[in-house]
């Protein structure tokens, strides 16, 4: 998931510290004044991390979201922002889902418009699922397994509705060999073979090969069904039908979207959603400055990016607002990367000599500071994926406490035959200012070991073609990129695999930037993805982490976190690791 996309999905975990004092905020979400019934409800710094901040079941009002970035689509098989995610499960259900529950227990999977999770046959290669009764679309007829196929199969109409995860094509199709709901002019209209409806209460996937990881892609809004004759193929994400508790009443793209209470949802059908306000709308503009503002008077209840109070606005929120504030952590990875193809990058021992020049500090500053930024990453796997280790520290980052370790920067200058330094060129994108400031603090520190770093900046919307052309960087010399990422899924497969998995390299749009392609790692990803047990597969996936590490084909910087408001007035706010760090939008409520 890139960037924009934890704007997708990618999960961290929700272990801040929680600060013994806590300050409180008046109703309107608050000027300072103390309000001992705020925080005794659960009002407080951090106190949507790990726990339940003002947990109520209490019904009514109207939930109101801001942001400054549009979704990507509301279509939920074309959407592919985070926080578009996180959004879509108010009028979208899947087979199962993510548990509502702070931190890591929102990484498990439940029974969704399910009866139960799925019956596993066939080596791992069959899943079986009976729909619940009572589980209908706005105008009341009920949800079928057919509808289910259907928006599955709505993923193949890659041009028509294009942009979306394509996790189950890939999965359920590897040759492609399926046009799509669109383009199907066999006879029998069954549609997707891999996947079969023998009733309306019966679905059964059937893959060619195992995948433990198939349930989480079931989890995500690209699963969702769609009932044909409402489909409106590109047209779709202006106005999705709704098989959950609300139902889109309006929506201008760029503008606003209103929605209410979907009247045929089941909520004895629904074990996750909880459905609390009457109504929920979300207004966009263009100005972060400004919304910061308006969501520190009480005009709003919470940033639906959920990007974080800007730079303008933080020092004021956490001096004057910060029983408001929760700083948790988002899933996402900022780093540096080394494509091997660009010399003298081809050395292991040069890609090491910067690894040891960085000063982790002044980039962890760069990115906003321990609470802004996020915590000194030592390694490649998130918090809160079965596998990490914070505490893996193969380059003794931490041991060093982030400083720069010169006379190894030097060794290893000297090992890759470079000993008086050498030139390359830093890329970052030049529509994100804390990674050009990334970029700067590493050029810096460079300096001190004799390698001249040149930064180039490059249109941050043209990231695919740029940075995700091996040839593009091959041709401009690119030998470190500075980019961010977060898991589709949490999982290794969700996180890591387009990162470091040779078959991942991609000609146009590639993320596996250093171009690593190692047999013994690709093998690992093979072996943890046919493994059923996720604790089993987090095994091979530690292994797979360190083995990266030892490629020294990446620079991680921080594990990223953000510092996010929410109203004084908002209920049963936690964030979840399941939505890289948001909160779980589902559950949220509001007190008047």
């Amino acid at each position: 998931m890139t960037t924009h996309r934890t704007s997708k999905r990618r999960l961290a975990a929700g272990t801040a510290v929680v600060l013994a004092v806590m300050l409180t905020a008046t109703a309107c979400g608050g000027d300072n004044k103390k309000d001992d019934k705020t925080a005794a409800s659960g009002g407080g710094f951090n106190a949507g991390i790990g726990k339940i901040a003002n947990a109520s079941d209490k019904k009514g009002g109207e939930l109101k979201f801001v942001g400054t970035q549009e979704a990507d689509s509301w279509d939920p098989q074309r959407g592919y922002y985070g926080f578009m995610w996180d959004f879509a499960r108010y009028y979208t259900r899947q087979l199962v889902s993510y548990k509502a529950a702070p931190g890591e227990q929102s990484t498990d999977l439940e029974p969704d418009l399910a009866t139960a999770k799925a019956e596993i046959s066939d080596g791992g290669k069959t899943y079986k699922y009976t729909l619940k009764d009572n589980v209908t679309w706005e105008d009341g007829s009920p949800v079928t397994a057919q509808d289910v196929k259907y928006g599955i199969e709505r993923t193949w109409a890659q041009d028509v509705i294009s942009g979306g995860p394509v996790y189950l094509m890939q999965v359920l199709d590897p040759k492609t060999e399926y046009p799509g709901p669109y383009k199907d002019t066999a006879p029998d209209k069954l549609g997707l073979k891999a996947i079969e409806t023998p009733d309306a209460k019966t679905i059964i996937f059937k893959l060619p090969a195992p995948n433990g990881d198939f349930e989480q892609m079931l989890a995500m809004p690209a699963a969702s069904p769609v009932k044909q004759d409402k489909d409106t193929a590109a047209k779709y994400g202006l106005k999705p039908f709704s098989n959950g508790p609300y139902k889109i009443d309006s929506y201008e793209p760029n503008k606003s979207m209103k929605l209410s209470r979907n009247t045929n949802w089941k909520p004895e059908s629904d074990t996750i959603r909880k459905a609390l306000p009457d109504s929920i709308s979300v207004t966009f503009m263009a100005n972060s400055d400004d919304m910061d503002k308006r969501l520190m008077n009480g005009e709003f209840d919470l940033d639906i990016n959920a990007t974080g109070i800007g730079q303008a606005a933080r020092a004021t929120a956490l001096k004057d607002h910060k029983n408001n504030l929760d700083n948790g952590q988002t899933g996402f990875i900022r780093y540096a990367v080394f494509p091997q193809t660009v010399a003298p990058f081809d050395n292991i021992e040069c890609r090491k000599a910067v690894i040891y020049a960085a000063d982790h500090k002044s980039l962890q500053t760069a990115r906003g500071g321990p609470q802004a930024g996020g915590d000194i990453a030592p390694n490649m796997l998130p918090l809160g994926i079965k596998g990490s280790d914070a505490k893996y520290d193969p380059y003794g980052v931490l041991t060093n406490d982030g400083k720069p370790d010169v006379e190894k920067a030097k060794a290893a200058l000297k090992a890759c035959g470079k000993e008086g330094g050498f030139k390359t060129t830093i890329a970052v994108r030049n529509n994100k200012p804390v990674e050009v400031a990334t970029a700067v603090s590493l050029q810096n520190a460079l300096k001190q070991v004799g390698i001249d770093a040149q930064v180039e900046q490059f249109d941050g919307a043209q990231t695919s073609g740029i940075i995700g052309s091996p040839k593009v960087v091959k041709e401009k010399g690119y030998g470190i990129i500075i980019m961010g990422w977060g898991a589709d899924f949490p999982t290794g497969q969700g996180f890591a695999q387009p990162l470091v998995d040779g078959r991942f390299i991609l000609q146009s749009g590639n993320n596996n930037f250093s171009e690593l392609n190692d047999p013994v790692i690709n093998g690992l990803f093979d072996k943890a993805i046919a493994e059923t047990d996720p604790v089993k597969a987090g095994d091979i996936y530690k292994q797979m982490n360190q083995k990266v590490s030892e490629a020294a084909v990446y620079l991680p910087f921080v594990y990223d976190k953000t510092i996010t408001w929410r109203s004084t007035r908002l209920t049963n706010a936690y964030t979840s690791d399941a939505y890289n760090g948001r909160y779980d939008y589902a559950s949220l409520g509001v007190s008047k």
